[in-house]
């Protein structure tokens, strides 16, 4: 069965993710414990006519790199990578973690900078090639979602409807969805969440929503867009835990003025989020807002590529803006924190209820 799974997971991400053709550099990167996947998506590609790149990290790689590079090292720049990024058509990562505290009392600056030295890469990657993200289920991230491995395994692969024996009819049916509701959200010029603790209104005028079916990370479900970068003004309080580079951060607070966060505090890891705010101007500003349709992911598993999709949550980024949606914001990071809506949420548009307790209205 895992084998087939194996199969159909590479297919999804090959063949309707990325759309492998003739001649397309394909790079694959996977962590170590994905090996069987690796195989998988390479003989896949090569089905497709594509060229592969497969690249395996080892569990402790951004330890070792947060630990030991340089300064000389995180102040350059990256010329190698970025080299092979622009001889790149597909860039396909698959992570599979191993620890996911391993960064959790690395010096907090010194992710940032790491964070920073690799902006040129991922701005080109984002803007340049075609690219999905995924993730492959591990003992460590089904003990950090209080699951057995084969629990996880069945509500990973589910929640990308590998179960199915057909999983593109599901990602047309939520593309679909999806698009009726950008109908309402494309004439709307203010966006207001409000539940205990938060309440902040966000100018949406004549931005463009994009309907995430898979194609960029799997699984998907959820349409966003960027906001009006001085438009955020309230406070919002994300009740899921989110991390960067492996530290947990929770509990995290925000408040907005003319759109910069003037006031953040968290319960767990304020050093890291404080650190994160300050890695540039642009870091302060917010560069998205999603609000997650997946209906087949119900609970939160501190992994942002599912939480952020949970039907009946939404989810802002502070940092760099989506270019296609017609965002202008420019920073060295992306960083989604999300809010569960689904008890005692709301969010409006232009005054008038969009969804109720999670529900769409």
């Amino acid at each position: 069965m895992l084998h087939t799974i194996h199969e159909r997971f590479a297919t999804l991400l090959v063949g309707y993710c990325t759309e492998v053709r003739p001649g397309d550099v394909v790079s694959v990167n996977v962590g170590s414990e994905a090996l069987p996947l690796a195989r998988a998506l390479t003989r896949t590609v090569l089905e497709a006519g594509g060229r592969p790149l497969l690249r395996i990290t080892y569990p402790q790689y951004e330890a070792d790199l947060v630990a030991l590079a340089s300064d000389a090292y995180l102040a350059a720049e990256p010329v190698v990578e970025l080299e092979e990024i622009r001889r790149t058509d597909v860039f396909i990562r698959v992570d599979a973690p191993h620890d996911l505290r391993a960064l959790q009392r690395a010096d907090k600056q010194r992710i940032a900078r790491l964070v920073k030295h690799r902006q040129p890469v991922q701005e080109h990657r984002v803007a340049h090639t075609r690219w999905v993200g995924s993730l492959y289920p591990t003992t460590a991230a089904a003990v950090a979602a209080g699951m057995g491995l084969d629990d996880f395994e069945t509500f990973v692969f589910g929640a990308m409807y590998l179960d199915e024996d057909d999983p593109l009819v599901h990602w047309r049916a939520l593309r679909e969805l999806q698009a009726s509701l950008i109908e309402r959200l494309a004439r709307a010029r203010t966006l207001r969440v409000v539940k205990d603790g938060t309440d902040l209104t966000l100018s949406v005028a004549e931005r463009t929503w994009i309907n995430s079916d898979g194609k960029r990370n799997m699984p998907s479900g959820e349409v966003f867009t960027s906001p009006l970068e001085d438009s955020a003004n309230g406070t919002v309080h994300f009740d899921l835990p989110s991390s960067v580079g492996g530290t947990l951060v929770s509990g995290v607070r925000l408040r907005f003025e003319q759109g910069v966060v003037v006031e953040a505090s968290a319960e767990q890891g304020e050093d890291l989020l404080l650190a994160q705010l300050d890695v540039d101007p642009g870091a302060r500003r917010l560069g998205e807002v999603g609000i997650g349709t997946n209906a087949k992911i119900q609970r939160p598993i501190q992994h942002t590529l599912f939480d952020e999709k949970i039907g009946g949550t939404l989810h802002l980024a502070l940092g760099r803006s989506y270019r296609e949606s017609g965002g202008t914001n420019e920073s060295s990071i992306h960083w989604d924190l999300i809010t569960d809506l689904r008890q005692g949420g709301r969010i409006e548009l232009d005054g008038e209820a969009f969804q109720l307790d999670g529900q769409f209205v």
